[in-house]
């Protein structure tokens, strides 16, 4: 049995910046985000066939006890209230991940994400408690 591990926000943030922004529903709001993940989702599953999948969130990307323990944490990702165009890509990518959740509830996919801690932690707890091998998947580079 294998477990497939998805790091569920750094690929749709990847599938956001990696896909064409003219992706776009009959309203007009941006969807390529939603259609990178399910993709990049899609393969992953293909490729490697795994028995259990769970998606991984964020319960809090930038948690406020390793900022007390590295002050600098992802400070760079900090957006400033002066950046419109950061902020406009903002909006854009948290509208589509509700999408994104509601899609995995309906396929009936395990959405695991804990206050206060990262994806990777989940991740990392879940891939140690495992006793079977564990793929991870993620568009992290750290």
């Amino acid at each position: 049995m294998t477990l497939m591990l998805l790091d569920s926000a750094s690929l749709w943030y990847r599938a956001y910046y990696g896909m064409p922004d003219s992706l776009v529903n009959s309203e007009g709001m941006p969807v390529h985000a939603i259609r990178g993940f399910l993709d990049m989702s899609a393969r992953l599953i293909a490729q490697y066939r795994p028995n259990r999948l769970v998606a991984c969130l964020d319960g809090d990307w930038r948690p406020a006890w390793r900022i007390e323990l590295i002050p600098q944490y992802k400070a760079a990702r900090v957006i400033e209230a002066d950046d419109t165009k950061r902020l406009q890509e903002e909006i854009d990518l948290d509208s589509q991940v509700p999408v994104i959740l509601d899609i995995l509830d309906a396929i009936g996919l395990p959405i695991i994400g804990i206050d206060d801690y990262e994806a990777d932690d989940v991740i990392a707890t879940l891939a140690t408690r495992e006793k079977s091998p564990s793929i991870i998947a993620t568009g992290d580079r750290d």
